[in-house]
């Protein structure tokens, strides 16, 4: 196996320590059955003994303590099953806050390492078995004590048929130690495997219009499936090291315990063991012998430490650190990139920016497609950050910044909004702040929402589930919700792609001149777009090649150029 990364180490280890109170319960359980299952065989024996001897009376009380015995082990058995589920919940539960919290800290950056499908993977299924662990680790050291406690018990009733199972013991410890390593190294490939398909299928049921149009079914169902051979494959292999560790557990097992029935009753033949004797030590070898136990525990363990470390290496994603400050000084919302270089899959996707964008004024950004727009864009508003480089707003960087004002002095607005917030209303609310419903209706106006959500069943109170959207009207309300919470800077990724000529000069007025958002940040496509911007800095692979007015720049035969690629790609 793969060196475990740190941070995968300490969140197993963490695990182990959150999950202890019902560690601790299913441990004292599963010692308190070991121990009755110990007990059982001497006070079965001797109550066996008595009886042949014909003393009843004292008898008796010996099969009254095998019932004691009996009614605790069952209780025992209830108190560990019902912790087990219990404890299993609720550490599975802290398990996905943990992690979720820490994708949702980390930002669009989370997903850069991972498929979204994986990740949702191992949130859900790695998180669930994962969850399990402090209780599998309790109850695989419980497991521990029934041999231990069965082969000193056996030595204390007959110390050579202990003997015989001295013998065979290094061939078990060879078996569980040959199943726990070659168990761990196939559960982590089949898990592997499994993210890797769960990432692809998320892949494609985004993109299932694309797929449904090109009539590439058959193929990419083909694509999505590829690592299955790899997750039979996987699959097989654990379960075949499981029932060759069963088979052969089957047969060691079995003869050595004949062997102590066999030696038991030779001893009783000569007189040197009583029948009680002989039956408790044939119950201690099987006991003693009881690796079938431990392997069961210790699948569980290995498989729920796996997905532990998949967890783990999501949890060493970096994430975003932010300051102290709470108030930025007064100021118009000047943005400041001062040598900045930010990095993606390994290719510099901005390169030494020097900008500055002036407080008060419409910004446009446009270059060709993949010269850096978006990535400029995010690093605005600090939705990333820069690998080298600083950005200000207002002269202060935005690091310095606490989370709570950085999110309400920037706001955005995307081409593909997530319309979160339930209902139509509490989609445009939705934000660092409430706004209230007045500020709710103004900003939807100002998008050109404001009719066609007055026309829906109940309004502002809309499910948006049940609201019919088409890509213009889902624009329009991330438009909204971006004008509703407009601190100092508004930046708007290609959030008007979809809208019409008319519908696009309307909300720009709105942007322009009543957003107010004191700068505003455009990445534009058209060329009418940038033309009402007061500036327009013009990308072209990773660097600023020119900055001025769309008047300015569009005497440039390159520059008027990107706006034809725009229109040929639209």
């Amino acid at each position: 196996m793969s060196q475990v990364p740190a941070v995968s180490r300490r969140f197993v280890r963490d695990t182990v320590q959150q999950g202890a109170a019902p560690a601790v319960t299913v441990l004292v359980a599963g010692v308190l059955l070991a121990a009755t299952a110990l007990a059982l065989p001497a006070v079965t024996g001797r109550a066996l003994d008595l009886l042949l001897a014909g003393r009843h009376g004292e008898a008796g009380r010996w099969v009254v303590l095998c019932a004691v015995l009996t009614a605790v082990a069952v209780l025992a058995g209830a108190v560990e099953g019902m912790v087990t589920a219990s404890g299993s919940a609720g550490a599975t539960a802290r398990i996905r806050t943990t992690v979720l919290r820490h994708l949702l800290d980390a930002g669009p950056r989370a997903g850069e390492r991972f498929a979204h499908g994986d990740l949702v993977a191992r949130l859900v299924g790695n998180a669930a078995q994962a969850g399990t662990v402090p209780v599998a680790l309790a109850a695989a050291l419980a497991a521990v004590v029934t041999p231990v406690g069965g082969l000193v018990a056996l030595a204390l009733t007959d110390v050579v048929t202990a003997g015989v199972v001295l013998i065979g013991m290094p061939l078990l410890v060879l078996l569980v130690k040959v199943f726990v390593r070659t168990f761990g190294d196939h559960t982590d490939r089949y898990l592997r495997a499994q993210g890797e398909m769960a990432g692809r299928l998320t892949e494609a049921l985004r993109g299932a219009r694309t797929i449904a149009a090109a009539g590439t079914r058959e193929r990419d169902a083909a694509r999505i499936l590829a690592p299955l051979p790899e997750l039979s494959r996987q699959g097989h292999l654990v379960w075949r090291i499981m029932g060759r560790s069963t088979a052969q557990a089957s047969l060691l097992l079995p003869l050595l315990e004949l062997a102590v029935l066999v030696v038991a009753g030779l001893r009783v033949a000569a007189g040197e063991l009583s029948v009680g004797g002989m039956l408790a030590a044939w119950r201690y070898a099987v006991l003693a012998t009881g690796a079938g136990g431990i392997v069961e525990e210790l699948s569980g363990l290995i498989r729920g430490r796996g997905a532990a470390l998949r967890l783990g290496e999501v949890l060493d994603q970096p994430v975003m650190a932010y300051g102290a400050v709470r108030e930025l000084p007064p100021g118009d919302g000047t943005v400041e990139f001062r040598g900045v270089t930010l990095r993606h899959a390994g290719r510099e996707v901005l390169r030494g920016i020097d900008l500055r964008l002036p407080g008060g004024t419409a910004v446009a950004v446009v270059g060709r497609s993949g010269s850096g727009k978006s990535a400029l864009a995010a690093l605005a508003g600090r939705l990333t950050d820069p690998d080298t480089g600083t950005v200000l707003l207002d002269g202060v960087p935005l690091p310095a910044l606490t989370r709570r004002t950085l999110r309400r002095e920037t706001g955005y607005a995307f081409a593909r909004p997530a319309l979160l917030g339930g209902t139509v209303g509490g989609t445009i609310a939705f934000g660092a702040y409430d706004p209230g419903e007045r500020a709710v209706a103004d900003a939807a106006r100002a998008a050109c929402a404001d009719d066609y959500v007055r026309r829906l069943p109940d309004g502002y109170g809309t499910a948006v589930a049940d609201a019919p959207l088409s890509g213009g009207e889902a624009q329009r309300l991330g438009l909204a919700r971006a004008f509703a919470h407009a601190g100092r800077l508004l930046v708007l990724d290609d959030a008007m792609s979809s809208l019409d000529a008319v519908t696009e000069l309307k909300v720009s007025r709105a942007l322009l001149h009543g957003s107010g958002a004191r700068t505003c940040l455009i990445v534009a496509h058209r060329a009418a777009t940038a033309a009402r911007a007061r500036q327009v800095v013009w990308l072209a692979d990773g660097r600023v090649r020119a900055v001025g007015t769309h008047a300015q720049l569009w005497q440039l035969p390159s520059y008027r150029e990107v706006f034809a690629e725009e229109a040929v790609d639209a």
